[in-house]
């Protein structure tokens, strides 16, 4: 590997400066993106390894991350499993007929992941080939919770008021959708790693919305049982959005590295994972939309803040659509620029 930085932070080796990475790299805030957008709908773009393949590497040819995520979608495996999941315009998610009861959980089905996400792992391969190496490939899937929260409430919400009221209401059933999307994500997940990813990270963007208690009950236990599965096999990332509250117990886990979002400052992150696990995060999207010489400031505190080393930059959430390529270029060039 040409640029092995972003691994070897994940094994918590000492660095020069930390490897940096972007949420949603590959996405809406590029030109060369929206111009496949217009040609092709969502899940086409994911379902095509050429085009998937063409989407991951763009951002590491124009803004030059250290690290590239393949190019796909956490609601593939809801796919995978029988559920029919459409991406609406100027909606998002849509689910025509969502989880609601017990007699929707027994028609979903545990998969064969092989043939039914065929297309994923053939993206990986060829993203691969592609990289030649350079930089290393990231691979992805959504918590069991987050898909839950999609399959139940049937698009996207605020607050997922009907999935909380399904796993509250219906405790017993929701655990066994949750245990059949647990299964069917490990069996995803060691396909992407025999396909070549040199990392996997989980997002939990809904988990959040629990409280410290239900977290546990819903959610951890899930995505601890994925790490143990994986980690194994390939350094794992866990990204928890808004879940500061569960960070040490991630800690005690087998994960490699562990997601921050802004909301949570450098300091208390350290504190409450015991200052030695590798972090990642945590600069606010929307910071990305200051003026250049105010992200390089923002930037040169955040690694100040959380340290160069057991530390790999990123955002902490996915970079949003109106940001300005020269922008995100700058937030990536100023991990490049650093010197402590």
């Amino acid at each position: 590997m040409k640029n092995d930085l972003f691994l070897r932070a994940l094994k918590g080796e000492k660095v020069d400066r930390p490897p940096v990475w972007m949420m949603r790299q590959a996405g809406r805030y590029l030109p060369d993106f929206m111009k496949i957008k217009r040609k092709y709908d969502f899940f086409t773009r994911c379902q095509t390894p050429e085009l998937a393949t063409e989407i991951t590497l763009m951002p590491i040819n124009q803004v030059g991350p250290d690290a590239a995520i393949i190019f796909s979608d956490i609601l593939v495996v809801l796919q995978a499993m029988g559920i029919k999941v459409e991406m609406k315009d100027n909606i998002g998610p849509w689910i025509n007929s969502p989880i609601r009861k017990n007699d929707d959980i027994k028609k979903v089905r545990v998969p064969e992941v092989k043939a039914e996400l065929d297309y994923v792992f053939k993206a990986i391969k060829m993203s691969k080939k592609e990289l030649n190496e350079n930089v290393p490939l990231i691979g992805f899937a959504g918590s069991p919770w987050t898909l839950l929260c999609y399959a139940v409430q049937g698009s996207g919400s605020k607050d997922f008021n009907l999935a909380k009221e399904f796993c509250f209401s219906q405790s017993e059933y929701s655990k066994i959708l949750l245990q059949k999307i647990t299964e069917t994500t490990i069996s995803y997940l060691k396909e992407q790693v025999n396909s070549g990813v040199n990392a996997i990270q989980i997002f939990d963007s809904w988990g959040g919305l629990l409280s410290p208690i239900d977290y546990e009950v819903f959610s951890w236990k899930y995505i601890d049982q994925i790490i143990k599965e994986l980690s194994p096999l390939i350094p794992v990332i866990v990204f928890g959005k808004g879940c500061w509250f569960h960070l040490n117990e991630m800690s005690k886990s087998k994960v490699s590295a562990i997601g921050i979002d802004w909301t949570c400052s450098a300091r208390n992150a350290r504190y409450l994972t015991g200052g030695k696990i590798t972090l990642q995060g945590n600069l606010d999207p929307s910071k990305l939309l200051s003026p250049i010489y105010e992200i390089k400031k923002s930037v040169k505190n955040m690694i100040d803040e959380f340290g160069k080393d057991n530390y790999i930059v990123n955002l902490g959430h996915g970079i949003l659509p109106n940001t300005p390529v020269d922008n995100a270029k700058a937030f990536i060039d100023s991990v490049k620029e650093y010197n402590s």
